[in-house]
């Protein structure tokens, strides 16, 4: 599966159902651009996950919404609602752990 890109206009639909790994993130960081090849073998690898990326200077609404104060930030949403979130780019070791939680 590949990872979707989200903005205020996409944002609802796309995480209304199942459960959403979003990665609030910026171009200029460096640990979200190291983080990047692990989100998306991740993506490729779970198709009962939707893993999706939120540019925080494209979206600095959503990003303020979910509070967040630093980048990376991932935030898992089921049916909607936030039911965990890891701050920083973990292993995927980590990763995996954070979403069997």
């Amino acid at each position: 599966m590949t990872i979707q890109h989200l903005n205020d206009s996409t944002f609802e639909q796309a995480t209304a159902d199942g459960r959403v790994l979003i990665d609030f993130y910026a171009d200029w960081c460096g640990p979200c651009k190291a983080l990047a090849p692990t989100l998306q073998t991740f993506a490729e690898q779970n198709d009962d996950i939707t893993v999706a990326k939120v540019n925080i200077e494209d979206a600095p609404a959503l990003a303020q919404r979910f509070s967040v104060r630093s980048i990376p930030t991932l935030v898992l949403v089921e049916a909607g609602v936030e039911a965990r979130r890891l701050v920083g780019a973990p292993t995927r070791a980590v990763l995996e752990d954070f979403i069997a939680a």
